[in-house]
Protein backbone atom coordinates (compact mmCIF):
# COMPACT_ATOMS: atom_id res chain seq x y z
CA UNK A 1 0.00 0.00 0.00
CA UNK A 2 1.12 3.62 -0.89
CA UNK A 3 -0.33 6.55 0.54
CA UNK A 4 0.18 10.05 -1.41
CA UNK A 5 -0.56 13.15 0.11
CA UNK A 6 -2.11 16.33 -2.10
CA UNK A 7 -0.90 19.46 0.00
CA UNK A 8 -3.51 22.10 0.13
CA UNK A 9 -3.41 23.42 3.41
CA UNK A 10 -7.02 22.85 4.89
CA UNK A 11 -7.89 21.29 1.91
CA UNK A 12 -5.32 18.23 1.72
CA UNK A 13 -6.14 14.97 1.57
CA UNK A 14 -4.54 11.45 0.75
CA UNK A 15 -4.55 9.52 -2.06
CA UNK A 16 -4.60 5.32 -0.47
CA UNK A 17 -3.45 2.95 -3.62
CA UNK A 18 -2.97 -0.67 -3.03
CA UNK A 19 -4.49 -4.54 -3.14
CA UNK A 20 -6.95 -5.62 -0.57
CA UNK A 21 -7.29 -1.97 0.95
CA UNK A 22 -10.89 -1.81 0.66
CA UNK A 23 -11.63 -3.26 4.35
CA UNK A 24 -9.69 0.15 5.58
CA UNK A 25 -12.49 2.25 4.15
CA UNK A 26 -13.98 2.37 7.77
CA UNK A 27 -10.79 3.68 9.20
CA UNK A 28 -10.36 6.33 7.04
CA UNK A 29 -14.15 7.91 7.48
CA UNK A 30 -13.45 7.31 11.41
CA UNK A 31 -10.35 9.10 11.69
CA UNK A 32 -12.22 12.38 8.98
CA UNK A 33 -15.37 12.40 11.28
CA UNK A 34 -17.13 13.33 8.00
CA UNK A 35 -20.52 12.21 8.63
CA UNK A 36 -22.12 9.32 9.98
CA UNK A 37 -24.32 8.83 7.05
CA UNK A 38 -23.20 7.69 3.40
CA UNK A 39 -24.86 8.62 0.18
CA UNK A 40 -23.16 6.00 -2.31
CA UNK A 41 -23.28 7.54 -5.74
CA UNK A 42 -23.18 4.71 -8.55
CA UNK A 43 -24.02 2.64 -11.19
CA UNK A 44 -25.69 -0.79 -11.52
CA UNK A 45 -22.87 -2.83 -12.73
CA UNK A 46 -20.70 -1.80 -9.89
CA UNK A 47 -23.10 -1.89 -7.47
CA UNK A 48 -24.23 -5.42 -8.37
CA UNK A 49 -20.37 -6.80 -8.66
CA UNK A 50 -19.42 -4.70 -5.06
CA UNK A 51 -22.55 -2.92 -3.56
CA UNK A 52 -23.10 -6.19 -0.84
CA UNK A 53 -19.43 -5.29 0.13
CA UNK A 54 -19.28 -1.91 0.13
CA UNK A 55 -22.33 -1.91 2.35
CA UNK A 56 -20.92 -4.37 4.93
CA UNK A 57 -17.53 -2.38 5.34
CA UNK A 58 -19.88 0.91 5.36
CA UNK A 59 -22.15 -0.26 8.28
CA UNK A 60 -19.23 -0.77 10.44
CA UNK A 61 -18.51 3.04 10.86
CA UNK A 62 -21.78 4.58 9.53
CA UNK A 63 -25.31 5.20 11.00
CA UNK A 64 -27.17 4.28 7.45
CA UNK A 65 -26.17 3.97 3.86
CA UNK A 66 -27.82 5.01 0.57
CA UNK A 67 -26.96 4.10 -3.13
CA UNK A 68 -28.26 5.92 -5.81
CA UNK A 69 -27.57 4.16 -8.92
CA UNK A 70 -27.30 6.62 -12.31
CA UNK A 71 -26.77 5.33 -16.15
CA UNK A 72 -23.32 3.70 -16.70
CA UNK A 73 -23.30 6.13 -19.62
CA UNK A 74 -21.88 10.12 -20.21
CA UNK A 75 -25.06 11.18 -20.04
CA UNK A 76 -25.03 10.91 -16.03
CA UNK A 77 -23.07 14.30 -16.36
CA UNK A 78 -26.18 16.14 -17.06
CA UNK A 79 -28.25 18.29 -15.47
CA UNK A 80 -31.58 16.30 -15.44
CA UNK A 81 -29.61 13.50 -13.84
CA UNK A 82 -27.47 15.53 -11.21
CA UNK A 83 -31.10 17.27 -10.72
CA UNK A 84 -32.52 13.98 -9.85
CA UNK A 85 -29.54 13.39 -6.93
CA UNK A 86 -29.94 16.33 -5.29
CA UNK A 87 -33.44 15.80 -5.06
CA UNK A 88 -32.96 12.27 -3.77
CA UNK A 89 -30.48 13.36 -1.39
CA UNK A 90 -32.82 16.40 -0.23
CA UNK A 91 -35.30 13.47 0.56
CA UNK A 92 -32.95 11.27 2.70
CA UNK A 93 -31.14 13.83 4.79
CA UNK A 94 -33.18 14.15 8.17
CA UNK A 95 -31.41 14.22 10.97
CA UNK A 96 -28.08 12.98 9.41
CA UNK A 97 -24.56 14.28 8.81
CA UNK A 98 -24.29 12.69 4.91
CA UNK A 99 -21.11 12.59 3.08
CA UNK A 100 -20.69 11.49 -0.33
CA UNK A 101 -18.91 8.28 -1.84
CA UNK A 102 -18.30 8.41 -5.78
CA UNK A 103 -18.51 4.60 -6.55
CA UNK A 104 -17.39 4.01 -9.76
CA UNK A 105 -15.40 5.81 -12.57
CA UNK A 106 -14.75 9.03 -14.17
CA UNK A 107 -18.36 9.86 -14.97
CA UNK A 108 -19.49 8.79 -11.24
CA UNK A 109 -16.21 10.75 -9.88
CA UNK A 110 -17.47 13.92 -11.59
CA UNK A 111 -21.27 13.89 -11.06
CA UNK A 112 -20.54 12.51 -6.89
CA UNK A 113 -17.60 15.81 -6.80
CA UNK A 114 -19.95 18.03 -8.06
CA UNK A 115 -23.10 17.17 -6.28
CA UNK A 116 -21.19 17.39 -3.34
CA UNK A 117 -19.70 20.79 -4.04
CA UNK A 118 -23.46 22.41 -4.72
CA UNK A 119 -25.43 20.60 -1.90
CA UNK A 120 -25.82 22.82 1.05
CA UNK A 121 -23.10 24.76 -0.72
CA UNK A 122 -20.84 22.11 -0.13
CA UNK A 123 -20.32 18.78 1.94
CA UNK A 124 -17.83 15.65 2.40
CA UNK A 125 -17.12 13.20 -0.42
CA UNK A 126 -14.91 10.47 -1.07
CA UNK A 127 -13.97 9.03 -4.04
CA UNK A 128 -13.41 5.59 -4.69
CA UNK A 129 -12.49 4.96 -7.84
CA UNK A 130 -12.91 1.35 -9.70
CA UNK A 131 -11.50 2.07 -13.54
CA UNK A 132 -8.12 2.26 -14.57
CA UNK A 133 -9.08 6.00 -15.73
CA UNK A 134 -10.33 7.28 -12.67
CA UNK A 135 -7.43 5.74 -10.04
CA UNK A 136 -5.00 7.54 -12.49
CA UNK A 137 -6.63 10.52 -13.01
CA UNK A 138 -9.97 12.08 -12.98
CA UNK A 139 -10.70 10.95 -9.08
CA UNK A 140 -7.58 13.24 -8.08
CA UNK A 141 -7.54 16.90 -8.28
CA UNK A 142 -11.07 18.03 -7.01
CA UNK A 143 -12.32 18.67 -10.66
CA UNK A 144 -16.01 18.49 -10.61
CA UNK A 145 -18.29 18.69 -13.39
CA UNK A 146 -21.60 17.78 -15.32
CA UNK A 147 -22.18 18.32 -18.93
CA UNK A 148 -24.11 20.45 -21.80
CA UNK A 149 -25.20 19.67 -25.07
CA UNK A 150 -23.21 22.41 -26.21
CA UNK A 151 -20.20 21.04 -24.79
CA UNK A 152 -18.49 18.53 -21.88
CA UNK A 153 -17.25 19.74 -18.50
CA UNK A 154 -18.97 23.45 -18.72
CA UNK A 155 -20.86 23.35 -16.18
CA UNK A 156 -18.04 22.34 -13.01
CA UNK A 157 -16.56 23.71 -9.75
CA UNK A 158 -13.03 22.76 -7.95
CA UNK A 159 -14.04 20.99 -4.82
CA UNK A 160 -11.15 18.63 -3.20
CA UNK A 161 -12.56 15.11 -1.80
CA UNK A 162 -11.88 14.27 1.66
CA UNK A 163 -9.37 11.17 0.58
CA UNK A 164 -9.15 8.77 -2.68
CA UNK A 165 -9.14 4.85 -1.89
CA UNK A 166 -8.07 3.08 -5.03
CA UNK A 167 -8.26 -0.37 -4.87
CA UNK A 168 -6.10 -1.88 -7.63
CA UNK A 169 -8.24 -5.14 -7.62
CA UNK A 170 -11.50 -3.27 -8.91
CA UNK A 171 -9.56 -3.01 -11.86
CA UNK A 172 -9.04 -6.76 -12.71
CA UNK A 173 -12.54 -7.02 -13.65
CA UNK A 174 -12.57 -4.43 -16.57
CA UNK A 175 -13.05 -5.37 -20.00
CA UNK A 176 -9.94 -4.81 -21.99
CA UNK A 177 -11.78 -1.65 -23.48
CA UNK A 178 -12.03 -0.13 -20.43
CA UNK A 179 -8.05 -1.15 -19.69
CA UNK A 180 -7.78 0.43 -23.01
CA UNK A 181 -9.68 3.73 -22.05
CA UNK A 182 -7.58 3.82 -18.74
CA UNK A 183 -4.32 3.58 -20.58
CA UNK A 184 -4.77 6.66 -22.55
CA UNK A 185 -4.17 9.02 -19.67
CA UNK A 186 -1.44 6.87 -18.66
CA UNK A 187 0.35 7.30 -22.05
CA UNK A 188 -0.66 11.09 -21.13
CA UNK A 189 1.40 11.04 -17.94
CA UNK A 190 4.13 9.38 -19.31
CA UNK A 191 4.24 12.11 -22.76
CA UNK A 192 3.66 15.38 -20.24
CA UNK A 193 5.52 14.59 -17.31
CA UNK A 194 8.02 11.09 -17.20
CA UNK A 195 9.57 9.22 -19.65
CA UNK A 196 10.26 6.34 -17.39
CA UNK A 197 6.79 5.35 -17.32
CA UNK A 198 6.85 5.88 -20.91
CA UNK A 199 9.37 3.30 -21.45
CA UNK A 200 8.02 1.37 -19.08
CA UNK A 201 4.46 1.15 -20.87
CA UNK A 202 6.20 0.74 -24.00
CA UNK A 203 7.56 -2.55 -22.62
CA UNK A 204 5.54 -3.83 -20.18
CA UNK A 205 1.61 -3.01 -21.69
CA UNK A 206 1.04 -6.77 -22.14
CA UNK A 207 1.50 -7.03 -17.77
CA UNK A 208 -1.37 -4.20 -17.22
CA UNK A 209 -3.31 -5.82 -19.77
CA UNK A 210 -3.07 -9.83 -18.16
CA UNK A 211 -3.65 -7.62 -14.66
CA UNK A 212 -0.51 -8.22 -12.87
CA UNK A 213 -0.69 -6.98 -9.54
CA UNK A 214 2.56 -4.78 -9.47
CA UNK A 215 1.77 -3.44 -13.26
CA UNK A 216 -1.28 -2.13 -11.95
CA UNK A 217 0.31 -0.81 -8.60
CA UNK A 218 2.78 0.58 -10.88
CA UNK A 219 1.18 3.12 -13.53
CA UNK A 220 -1.61 3.45 -10.50
CA UNK A 221 1.37 5.13 -8.25
CA UNK A 222 3.24 7.05 -10.66
CA UNK A 223 0.21 8.73 -12.14
CA UNK A 224 -1.35 9.41 -8.73
CA UNK A 225 2.06 10.64 -7.66
CA UNK A 226 2.66 12.98 -10.83
CA UNK A 227 -0.89 14.02 -10.44
CA UNK A 228 -1.08 15.15 -6.73
CA UNK A 229 2.11 17.01 -7.15
CA UNK A 230 1.11 19.07 -10.68
CA UNK A 231 -2.24 19.77 -8.33
CA UNK A 232 -0.76 21.37 -4.91
CA UNK A 233 1.12 23.50 -7.38
CA UNK A 234 -1.40 25.23 -9.31
CA UNK A 235 -5.08 23.33 -7.69
CA UNK A 236 -7.14 26.21 -9.88
CA UNK A 237 -5.20 26.04 -13.13
CA UNK A 238 -3.99 29.57 -12.85
CA UNK A 239 -0.67 29.39 -12.74
CA UNK A 240 -0.28 27.11 -16.29
CA UNK A 241 1.20 23.71 -14.56
CA UNK A 242 -2.01 22.49 -14.28
CA UNK A 243 -2.87 23.44 -18.16
CA UNK A 244 -0.39 20.42 -19.20
CA UNK A 245 -2.78 17.96 -17.78
CA UNK A 246 -4.94 18.71 -20.91
CA UNK A 247 -2.64 17.52 -23.14
CA UNK A 248 -4.77 15.70 -25.92
CA UNK A 249 -7.77 17.27 -24.07
CA UNK A 250 -9.28 20.09 -26.29
CA UNK A 251 -9.54 17.86 -29.79
CA UNK A 252 -10.26 14.45 -27.66
CA UNK A 253 -13.18 15.92 -25.79
CA UNK A 254 -14.32 17.67 -29.23
CA UNK A 255 -14.53 14.15 -30.54
CA UNK A 256 -16.26 13.02 -27.82
CA UNK A 257 -18.91 15.55 -28.13
CA UNK A 258 -18.91 15.47 -32.39
CA UNK A 259 -20.04 11.94 -31.96
CA UNK A 260 -22.19 12.44 -28.64
CA UNK A 261 -20.73 10.42 -26.92
CA UNK A 262 -21.40 6.91 -28.53
CA UNK A 263 -18.42 6.49 -30.94
CA UNK A 264 -15.86 6.73 -28.71
CA UNK A 265 -15.41 6.72 -24.74
CA UNK A 266 -13.12 9.31 -22.98
CA UNK A 267 -10.06 7.40 -23.67
CA UNK A 268 -10.36 6.50 -26.95
CA UNK A 269 -11.08 10.02 -27.98
CA UNK A 270 -8.30 11.40 -25.73
CA UNK A 271 -5.73 9.06 -27.68
CA UNK A 272 -6.51 10.62 -30.58
CA UNK A 273 -6.53 14.18 -29.41
CA UNK A 274 -2.92 13.28 -28.63
CA UNK A 275 -1.84 12.25 -31.94
CA UNK A 276 -3.63 15.40 -33.42
CA UNK A 277 -2.09 17.46 -30.32
CA UNK A 278 1.68 15.83 -31.84
CA UNK A 279 1.21 16.16 -35.04
CA UNK A 280 0.90 19.90 -34.30
CA UNK A 281 3.92 19.76 -32.25
CA UNK A 282 5.90 18.38 -35.49
CA UNK A 283 4.52 20.82 -37.23
CA UNK A 284 6.11 23.68 -35.72
CA UNK A 285 9.58 21.56 -35.25
CA UNK A 286 8.95 20.99 -31.71
CA UNK A 287 9.72 17.31 -31.85
CA UNK A 288 11.22 15.40 -34.66
CA UNK A 289 9.29 12.35 -36.62
CA UNK A 290 11.02 9.73 -34.82
CA UNK A 291 8.97 11.06 -31.51
CA UNK A 292 5.99 11.36 -32.97
CA UNK A 293 6.12 7.79 -34.65
CA UNK A 294 7.29 6.65 -30.89
CA UNK A 295 4.02 8.09 -29.70
CA UNK A 296 1.82 6.58 -32.51
CA UNK A 297 3.37 3.55 -32.38
CA UNK A 298 2.65 3.03 -28.50
CA UNK A 299 -1.27 4.30 -28.77
CA UNK A 300 -1.65 1.50 -31.34
CA UNK A 301 0.31 -1.47 -29.60
CA UNK A 302 -2.47 -1.21 -26.68
CA UNK A 303 -5.22 -1.09 -28.98
CA UNK A 304 -6.01 2.65 -28.93
CA UNK A 305 -7.63 4.05 -32.08
CA UNK A 306 -5.30 6.47 -33.71
CA UNK A 307 -8.28 6.75 -37.12
CA UNK A 308 -11.06 8.97 -36.84
CA UNK A 309 -14.07 6.82 -38.21
CA UNK A 310 -18.09 7.78 -38.68
CA UNK A 311 -17.44 11.75 -37.87
CA UNK A 312 -17.10 15.40 -39.92
CA UNK A 313 -13.95 17.74 -39.55
CA UNK A 314 -16.63 20.18 -39.32
CA UNK A 315 -18.28 18.74 -36.44
CA UNK A 316 -14.58 18.17 -34.64
CA UNK A 317 -13.67 21.66 -35.34
CA UNK A 318 -17.04 23.06 -34.39
CA UNK A 319 -17.31 21.11 -31.26
CA UNK A 320 -13.37 22.35 -30.26
CA UNK A 321 -14.41 26.29 -30.97
CA UNK A 322 -16.55 25.36 -27.24
CA UNK A 323 -14.22 23.93 -25.28
CA UNK A 324 -13.16 25.78 -21.94
CA UNK A 325 -9.36 25.76 -22.65
CA UNK A 326 -10.47 29.21 -25.29
CA UNK A 327 -9.40 32.51 -23.75
CA UNK A 328 -11.69 34.62 -25.20
CA UNK A 329 -10.85 34.23 -29.51
CA UNK A 330 -7.74 32.11 -28.53
CA UNK A 331 -7.37 28.65 -28.73
CA UNK A 332 -4.71 26.89 -26.07
CA UNK A 333 -3.08 23.69 -26.74
CA UNK A 334 -0.88 21.64 -24.69
CA UNK A 335 2.17 20.33 -26.99
CA UNK A 336 4.79 18.66 -26.35
CA UNK A 337 9.03 19.76 -27.09
CA UNK A 338 10.11 15.85 -26.27
CA UNK A 339 8.77 13.00 -24.10
CA UNK A 340 8.27 14.53 -20.86
CA UNK A 341 8.43 17.61 -21.55
CA UNK A 342 5.49 20.16 -22.47
CA UNK A 343 5.07 23.33 -24.27
CA UNK A 344 1.53 25.76 -24.16
CA UNK A 345 0.52 27.43 -26.90
CA UNK A 346 -2.01 29.98 -27.83
CA UNK A 347 -3.65 30.94 -31.45
CA UNK A 348 -2.75 28.28 -33.39
CA UNK A 349 -4.10 28.81 -36.60
CA UNK A 350 -7.04 26.85 -37.69
CA UNK A 351 -5.00 25.65 -41.13
CA UNK A 352 -2.78 23.81 -39.11
CA UNK A 353 -5.67 22.34 -36.40
CA UNK A 354 -7.40 21.09 -39.88
CA UNK A 355 -4.38 20.16 -41.17
CA UNK A 356 -3.44 17.66 -38.08
CA UNK A 357 -7.30 16.59 -37.46
CA UNK A 358 -7.37 15.29 -41.39
CA UNK A 359 -4.53 13.22 -41.16
CA UNK A 360 -6.55 11.21 -38.90
CA UNK A 361 -9.26 10.01 -41.19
Amino acid sequence: MKIIKVSLKKRSYNIIVGSDIISLLGKYIDKLHIGRDAYVITNAPIKNKYGNTLNKILKKSVLSVRFKTVPDTEKSKSIEIMSGVLKDIAHYDKKKRIFIIGFGGGVIGDLAGFVASVYKRGIPYIQIPTTLLAQVDSAIGGKTAIDLVEGKNLVGAFYQPRFVLSEVNFLKTLTPRQIRSGLAEVIKYGIIKDEKLFCYLEARFKDIFACQDYALERIVKSCSSIKADIVQRDEREEKGIRTILNFGHTLGHAIEVASNFKDYNHGEAIALGMLIAADISRTFNFINDAIFFRIESLIKIVGLPSRIRKLSLNDIINAHYRDKKFKGLKNRFVLIRDIGKTKIVENIPIKIIRQAIRKRF
